[in-house]
């Protein structure tokens, strides 16, 4: 059951490491830097990890530095 204000886990889209370097235009190895250190949430399938697309948003939301034009 999936909490209040998330998404059930059948709806969630899920992105590979490449695929969230593309959409944050990094290397894949920052990718797995921010996964490794708990900054990036991801699940592990197999050898490889899944980061859900809302994660990668939230990141990007969170890490936005504004400009003062004042």
């Amino acid at each position: 059951m999936a909490a209040a204000g998330e998404r059930p886990l059948s709806e969630v889209q899920f992105l590979t490491v490449a695929e969230v370097a593309s959409v944050m235009r990094v290397s894949k190895m920052t990718v797995y830097r921010l996964v490794h250190s708990g900054h990036l949430p991801a699940i592990r399938v197999g050898r490889s990890f899944r980061v859900p697309e809302n994660a990668v948003h939230e990141y990007l939301r969170d890490s936005y530095v504004g400009v003062d034009t004042a």
